[in-house]
């Protein structure tokens, strides 16, 4: 089964899984990046017509909600938690030492498709602030020095992270 065909496939199966529900275009997109890792823009045309929705719509949605993506993700993703607590810490500073070594910012991957680099808006790890999650793995009291070592880890492996 080809790219397009497995994409094809996971977009129909939770657009029937999920048409029915109240609201269904939230668990329907939450679905489909679940299994996917991002929102192909060919699931826009496909999810307006099924559930009578314009594209605009459905695309207004996706643009709206931080955690949507319409790109396909690196291999690994860094979240940077941009709270207030987190701010009051020094999130702004590890955000920008983060965009300046990755050299991409919020919502972009790098070229060679190792990290993305995604904001988060609370991790409830306040007491440890500023935190990160990187792979689903939360970091408190992250430093400049420890970002730098966490990103260097994983440009030098080859291990493939995990999504969400």
């Amino acid at each position: 089964m080809s790219l397009l065909d497995t994409t094809k496939t996971v977009i129909d199966a939770e657009i029937a899984s999920n048409k029915s529900k109240p609201g269904a275009l939230l668990p329907i997109l939450h679905g489909i990046q679940d299994k996917l890792g991002y929102i192909p823009t060919e699931a826009v045309p496909v999810i307006a017509s099924e559930l009578n929705l314009s594209r605009a719509e459905v695309h207004g949605v996706i643009t709206f909600y931080h955690y949507f993506r319409q790109t396909p993700p690196g291999q690994h993703t860094l979240q940077i938690c941009q709270a207030e607590s987190c701010q009051a810490m020094g999130s702004e500073a590890l955000t920008a030492h983060a965009k300046k070594l990755l050299g991409i910012t919020f919502h972009e991957t790098t070229s060679d498709k190792k990290i993305s680099l995604e904001p988060v808006y609370c991790l409830g790890n306040c007491a440890c602030s500023p935190a990160i999650v990187l792979d689903n793995e939360i970091y408190g009291r992250v430093s400049l020095e420890s970002l730098e070592a966490l990103i260097s880890t994983v440009q030098a492996s080859n291990v493939k992270g995990s999504h969400s």
